[in-house]
């Protein structure tokens, strides 16, 4: 792992911000590409004076969207007819799926801003937005929200903590947990503000 990292370093200070835009469009797919292991040696990079803040947060965030908009597109052309014509097979009635539809419309825009900030979700968050057709520009807009929030927090580890990979997990783990946190929080005051503005 130090080896490949030394050399994810190297290959990015060699294609530059493309390199960064390249590898989050990959990670922001389905593909298994931890953003972990591209952002922090950017940072590490902006240590070094070899990349600016303002290139890194902007390529990461635009291959975070590129990547997110790749599997709307897929969601859209692809998995909504396949849903509709065979989702009963699967115990997905037409019925289910336009209720959750529904709640993804009413929801979409939380769902799609935390779903960025969360590991195992940022990925795939996507596909059901894509599936009921979520505005395109509010899509847009919240998933680069959340996915410039993350590129932020991952290119402060790196310019801090530098090319070392335990350090790099450790304080990734732990922003997670403050992101899960503040993720929480986020949900409760929109859940309070929800009914409160129902009751009205």
């Amino acid at each position: 792992m130090t080896a490949f990292l030394n050399w994810l370093v190297e290959a990015i200070g060699t294609m530059g911000y493309s390199g960064i835009l390249f590898l989050m469009f990959i990670e922001s797919t389905f593909i298994p590409l931890p953003s972990e292991l591209v952002i922090p040696p950017a940072g590490y990079l902006i240590y070094q004076k070899q990349m600016n803040w303002i290139g890194v947060i902007a390529s990461g965030t635009a291959g975070s969207l590129l990547g997110a908009l790749f599997n709307y597109g897929i969601a859209i052309y692809l998995g909504r007819p396949f849903i509709l014509r065979y989702g009963k097979y699967f115990g997905v009635s037409e019925n289910h799926f336009r209720k959750g539809e529904d709640f993804f419309l009413k929801h979409g825009n939380i769902s799609t801003f935390i779903g960025r900030l969360i590991l195992g979700v940022r990925h795939y968050i996507s596909f059901p937005a894509g599936l009921c057709r979520m505005n395109l520009m509010k899509f847009c807009f919240y998933t680069a929200f959340g996915a410039g929030i993350w590129v932020c927090i991952l290119a402060y580890i790196g310019y801090f903590v530098g090319n070392n990979q335990e350090k790099i997990l450790e304080m990734s783990r732990q922003w997670t947990l403050y992101v899960i946190i503040a993720c929480v929080l986020l949900i409760a005051v929109y859940i309070f503000w929800h009914r409160r503005k129902r009751r009205k």
